[in-house]
């Protein structure tokens, strides 16, 4: 009767694995396993570095090639078991775990908007990933960064925009309306939304493409509409802006 394991390699002797620094412990664990030296050695220079603490990794879909960005985040293979049934990606998962939440399913709202993607599709293309530790590394909170690169920014264009704590969703419409993310924090501080000052502007009948120049200086929509019914021209603001801007730290 035959086992079907015939073509299958034999294991390494003994001696090799205490050569390359394993005990003869931990071979006889590895080789029980169905591990060569090779692939071992992997595991252990990953930070996995027995035997059994590589079958729930492996459970969890995690390879000697991907597990260090879970246990960078703190992560044991339980988490990543619930990320990835829950839909999210590797690195979705331990950007979520490093901003401190738990694994929680999708919003509808986000199952809607994101109809069709793969799962973990925030995260999936090296751009976004790379959108996410930059605002990391710029000092972002995690939870913050994670915000902009859901909303769609990337790369360096989000940094400014984020460090000062804008909402991501405002920051989008700001951003539309030509303001700069300065200009933007004055607006918010004066109490006043992207969307209410969009609205404002429009009602007045002032162009969307003037909204940021006449807003930047301080005139309202009203103020603004009235000087371009009396003659005065848009680029008077714009040259204002220019001069407001040049002397602002």
């Amino acid at each position: 009767m035959t086992t079907g394991y015939a073509d299958e390699p034999s294991p390494e002797p003994l001696h090799e694995w205490r050569e390359r620094g394993f005990t003869i412990a931990d071979a006889r664990q590895w080789i029980d396993e169905g591990f060569s030296i090779n692939d071992a050695e992997r595991w252990r220079t990953a930070g996995v570095y027995t035997a059994a603490d590589v079958r729930p990794w492996r459970t969890a879909g995690a390879t000697p090639y991907t597990v260090d960005l879970w246990l960078r985040a703190g992560m044991t293979p339980r988490d990543a078991v619930q990320w990835r049934e829950l839909g999210y990606s590797p690195q979705e998962a331990a950007d979520r775990h490093l901003a401190g939440e738990r694994p929680h399913s999708r919003g509808r709202l986000w199952r809607l908007l994101h109809r069709g993607e793969k799962p973990g599709g925030a995260f999936a293309d090296e751009e976004r990933s790379g959108g996410m530790r930059q605002m990391l590394r710029a000092g972002v909170p995690a939870s913050r960064a994670r915000a902009y690169v859901e909303a769609g920014w990337t790369g360096a264009d989000a940094v400014e925009w984020a460090k000062r704590g804008i909402e991501a969703g405002q920051a989008r419409v700001f951003d539309a309306l030509g303001l700069s993310p300065r200009e933007a924090e004055r607006v918010l501080a004066s109490g006043q939304d992207a969307i209410a000052l969009m609205t404002e502007f429009w009602r007045a009948g002032v162009p969307i493409e003037e909204v940021a120049a006449w807003s930047a200086v301080g005139f309202t929509a009203r103020e603004a509409a009235r000087m371009r019914a009396e003659g005065s021209d848009v680029e008077q603001a714009r040259v204002l802006r220019a001069l407001t801007e040049g002397n602002e730290p």
